[in-house]
């Protein structure tokens, strides 16, 4: 099993979050690679996991996945 590392502004996004909506995001990242994952085209090294309507972006490194940002559909890719 993968080690999951989140940003700091991924760990700030989840606070502000319901904790239904927060347990929901967390449970679906720590079972990463599983998921709707998907590569990101124009964003090499990148990957999107789809939850409902958020999305985290993270990539793999030596040591796990790392999830660079967790953010609602619309926004995460700007």
């Amino acid at each position: 099993m993968n080690s999951v590392i989140l940003s700091k502004r991924s760990e700030k996004f989840l606070e502000r979050l319901a904790l239904k909506d927060r347990i929901r995001i967390m449970q679906a990242v720590f079972k990463l690679p599983d998921g709707d994952v998907s590569f990101m085209k124009g964003r090499p090294g990148d990957f999107r996991l789809r939850i409902g309507d958020w999305r985290a972006i993270f990539e793999y490194r030596e040591n796990g996945i790392f999830v660079k940002e967790i953010g609602n559909r619309g926004d995460v890719y700007k």
